[in-house]
């Protein structure tokens, strides 16, 4: 980081959106104590590795935050007019990402002491602060419930993950049982999938299972959950759902693949798929293990039967 002369300007600082509405007598104070800095590409301004004691207004370029590495994709952009390391520069650890400059960049540098003290002399500056820190907090929260979303949906089809069955089944047998309700699963299996794979290729396989899934997801329920278990496999939950309720939903979903014929994808229509559909009700202290064996052998028995059929 290079230090730099620079003019300062009372009138750019207010139109920041820390400076808001802060008296032009306060910002001169703090004027003496910004040091402009010119940044490189690619050079961090932030690491989790350092202490940070210093809060930066970006004046000009372009700054790219980065969660876990460097090599990660940026989680967010910053631009001219806003500020970074607002958090560590108020608690004093080290920094929760990366920063750096994704263009050559000029940004002001204030030392946390400064600015503490002009707190003193100017509650406008310190509610413009805590509003910047309310917005860092939200935006964090966003990318969290971001990533969790990510971490339990199967990049393919858009149905849930296994991590996500474990989790879900875990709460919902746990309600089901309180409150005495049934709970029922249905594991489905593509038929002949690797014969389709082999006739028209593995990205039509891929569309067939796209298909599938938004096929059986637009026709539950939401408390329903629609678990890609693997390869061409998916499984069902159904709370508050027994045998019989159960079994009508899975011949309902059955009979809505057999249905399609044909289908159109990015690479031209394709060939519709059927379901082998296995059923199982949770009995008393099952664990999820336990009812998907059931439910698995149920699904051999359909296959065994002919396919394209559900067995209990």
């Amino acid at each position: 980081m290079k230090s730099v002369k620079w003019q300062a300007d009372p009138e750019q600082l207010q139109r920041l959106k820390l400076f808001s509405n802060v008296a032009v007598d306060s910002i001169n104070l703090l004027l003496k104590e910004f040091r402009a800095c010119e940044l490189e590409l690619g050079e961090v301004l932030l690491s989790p590795f350092n202490r940070n004691q210093y809060l930066y207004l970006l004046l000009e370029g372009q700054l790219e935050v980065h969660v876990g590495s460097l090599d990660s994709a940026p989680v967010s952009t910053l631009g001219s007019g806003e500020c970074v390391g607002e958090i560590s520069f108020i608690d004093n650890q080290c920094p929760s990402a990366y920063v750096l400059a994704s263009v050559p960049s000029l940004a002001l540098r204030l030392h946390r002491e400064s600015l503490f003290k002009l707190f003193q002399h100017s509650p406008e500056l310190m509610q413009n602060m805590l509003e910047l820190l309310c917005q860092r907090v939200r935006q964090g929260n966003s990318l969290i419930q971001s990533s969790e979303k990510h971490a339990n949906v199967d990049a393919l089809t858009g149905a849930y993950n296994r991590r996500w069955l474990e989790r879900i089944f875990e709460r919902e047998s746990t309600r089901c049982a309180f409150n005495g309700k049934p709970l029922s699963m249905l594991m489905l299996d593509v038929d002949h999938f690797k014969a389709y794979n082999d006739q028209h290729g593995h990205l039509a396989g891929d569309y067939a299972l796209c298909m599938t899934s938004n096929t059986l997801s637009n026709q539950l329920r939401p408390k329903d959950s629609l678990i890609r278990y693997g390869g061409e496999e998916f499984i069902i939950l159904l709370p508050e759902q027994g045998l019989d309720d159960a079994k009508h939903i899975g011949e309902r979903l059955r009979q809505a693949l057999h249905r399609i014929s044909a289908f159109h994808s990015p690479i031209g229509v394709l060939p519709g798929v059927t379901l082998s559909i296995g059923l199982a009700q949770m009995q008393a202290k099952d664990s999820l293990n336990a009812l998907i064996a059931r439910a698995d052998s149920a699904l051999y028995r359909a296959k065994q039967q002919g396919r394209d059929r559900i067995c209990c």
